[in-house]
């Protein structure tokens, strides 16, 4: 067996449904399994995956709740196979990323590669939206993908495979979360593995999350990333801090109207009419558009004051990261 694929499930049955059916139409004539990890759920997916048995060689698994990270760390000590790949339970995978990857191995192997994300046309407007402020050019986005190699690349863990010489030589993911991924793909590259982005094999990342939870994940996102770079500085970069400058540029464009002048805020009304008309076009929806400004300003104000929060108490304050923010800790 060469591909497990590992998925850790807290609470979204209907998602691992997805997921599965997903996976069960998979173009590929080698062999797979399928590892579900249930993270402590009270809402289970047992049910689900036993509707699966029959179409997919699956396992699942029950635990106590200890995050995703370890989630997979335990899903990948149960698997068989010599790769392991790691979905987030709100993803549905193309028929084609099996043969995909097979073909990019043949390329370029790496023991830890990482793909993007894509909407379907199925996804609520606002899943759209915030699909296009994740991963456009326009956004951060694209800041972070521009900002890194190919193969140099940092996968995300929603759509993310890594060797089991790889996972064992490293212990696999930290208890941080977010940032758990970055932090296992500069250990990695610290124990001399390689990384890569393998653009043409993605997934449709469904994130079903409102507003509210947007913003709150985002801010996560922005408070481990200080903490990440006081653990590898050799790796901090000045994009990181563009989102901060980004919300604080906004505001004193909002304090310059006051004294009469507007070029700042003309400017950044440009940005936001051009990533408006952008996302319309991509998405062929204005609704989409506009929604995708929203996106977008949440996606960087929530991440920027959380970024700032955790760089005030991490490089100035010099607190410990557990004490500083123990919401972004699991305990094992």
């Amino acid at each position: 067996m060469l591909f497990s694929i590992v998925i850790p499930v807290y609470n979204r049955p209907e998602e691992t449904e997805e997921l599965l059916q997903s996976l069960s139409n998979l173009e590929f004539d080698q062999e797979f399994e399928v590892v579900i990890v249930e993270d402590g759920s009270v809402n289970k997916s047992d049910k689900v995956v036993e509707k699966y048995a029959g179409l997919l060689n699956i396992a699942y698994y029950f635990k106590e709740n200890t995050g995703p990270g370890d989630s997979r760390n335990f899903g990948m000590r149960k698997a068989k196979g010599d790769y392991f790949i790691l979905f987030d339970s709100d993803c549905i995978i193309p028929r084609n990323y099996l043969s995909e990857l097979v073909k990019a191995f043949q390329m370029n192997y790496v023991d830890c590669y990482g793909g993007p994300d894509k909407a379907l046309d199925s996804f609520t407007d606002i899943q759209k939206a915030i699909n296009f402020s994740m991963t456009s050019f326009l956004t951060t986005g694209g800041i972070r993908g521009g900002s890194e190699k190919i193969n140099k690349f940092q996968p995300r863990s929603f759509n993310m495979g890594i060797s089991r010489k790889a996972f064992e030589a490293s212990g696999g993911f930290g208890n941080i979360h977010p940032g758990e991924d970055p932090d296992l793909s500069i250990r990695l590259w610290n124990l001399g593995f390689q990384t890569r982005l393998f653009p043409q094999v993605y997934v449709y990342h469904k994130r079903r999350i409102d507003w509210e939870k947007f913003t709150h994940q985002v801010k996560k996102f922005g408070k481990a990333r200080p903490i990440l770079n006081s653990w590898y500085p050799e790796h901090n970069k000045w994009s990181y801090f563009f989102p901060t400058f980004f919300i604080l540029g906004l505001y004193s464009s909002l304090l310059l109207l006051i004294f009469a002048e507007d070029f700042l805020m003309k400017l950044y009304c440009c940005y936001f009419f051009v990533l408006m008309i952008v996302a319309s076009a991509q998405n062929k929806s204005l609704k989409v558009g506009f929604l995708a400004v929203i996106a977008t300003w949440k996606q960087f104000h929530g991440y920027g004051m959380g970024f700032l929060q955790s760089f005030i108490r991490i490089n100035v304050l010099k607190q410990q990261p557990e004490s500083a923010f123990p919401e972004l800790f699991f305990k094992k």
